[in-house]
């Protein structure tokens, strides 16, 4: 076959020449991402950075970027329980530095001379705010182990303003009996949800999470639960054939 190329001028006038052959290996050397299940949650595989770019994140008056998040007073029994399973893959996997400071009730994660990439400080910190809004631990490690994760929060309220007895039927139509509706959805959209009094919070993909949130807004609205399951099998469908 006989090579295509192609000459453009320049703003200063000069001529340039491209080389088509070039053009297509660039767009070959983009990754395609696949997406991977995690505990039953679906993300997209986690792409680790090249060694060229493993940096040393330190500043130049040798301070390491920080982040921390609030614990509040019923989550610490659960934080000092789990510890070690959040201590293990933040210090050995992510090489960063974690602790729990008494007097401010946070958790302090900062990085150090051995993190490869700074991406992780901000990955940690997603992990341990998800384990702080209700998640189990395992659910949580998703975030560390997939790219594409994110985490959403709202109120009952912001769907339709309830009140006294109508909101508690409406937080019990969200979770069903046994918790029957809600491991429904979350086993539908590929999602894990946490009921926290009149909060919801949502863990997934941006896609998932818009189809999970639509079907929780729908049970809020006062729609049955089959005619939910109705809808989520047919978006469902959608999205397999889609993919």
């Amino acid at each position: 076959m006989q090579e295509t190329s192609k000459t453009e001028t320049s703003e200063e006038g000069e001529f340039v020449h491209i080389d088509s052959r070039k053009a297509t290996k660039r767009k070959r050397a983009v990754e395609k991402k696949s997406s991977e299940l995690v505990n039953g949650i679906e993300g997209m595989t986690l792409s680790q950075p090249k060694a060229k770019r493993q940096n040393r994140r330190q500043a130049d008056d040798g301070s390491f970027e920080v982040r921390k998040v609030q614990v509040p007073s019923h989550r610490y029994t659960p934080l000092k329980d789990n510890w070690l399973k959040i201590f293990t893959p933040i210090v050995d996997h992510l090489q960063l530095q974690v602790r729990f400071n008494l007097k401010s009730r946070h958790v302090e994660i900062r990085t150090c001379k051995d993190t490869k990439d700074i991406s992780y400080l901000q990955k940690a910190a997603d992990f341990v705010k998800a384990f702080i809004m209700g998640f189990e631990v395992e659910d949580a490690l998703a975030l560390l182990r997939l790219d594409d994760l994110f985490l959403e929060t709202f109120e009952v309220q912001d769907v339709k303003p309830l009140k006294g007895d109508h909101l508690s039927r409406a937080i019990g139509r969200i979770a069903g009996k046994g918790g029957r509706t809600k491991f429904t959805i979350e086993n539908a959209t590929k999602t894990r949800i946490v009921l926290a009094d009149s909060k919801i919070h949502i863990l997934g993909s941006f896609q998932n999470i818009q189809i999970a949130r639509r079907a929780l807004c729908n049970l809020i609205m006062g729609s049955p639960p089959s005619k939910v399951y109705g809808t989520l099998r047919n978006v469902a469908a959608r999205v397999s054939e889609r993919l």
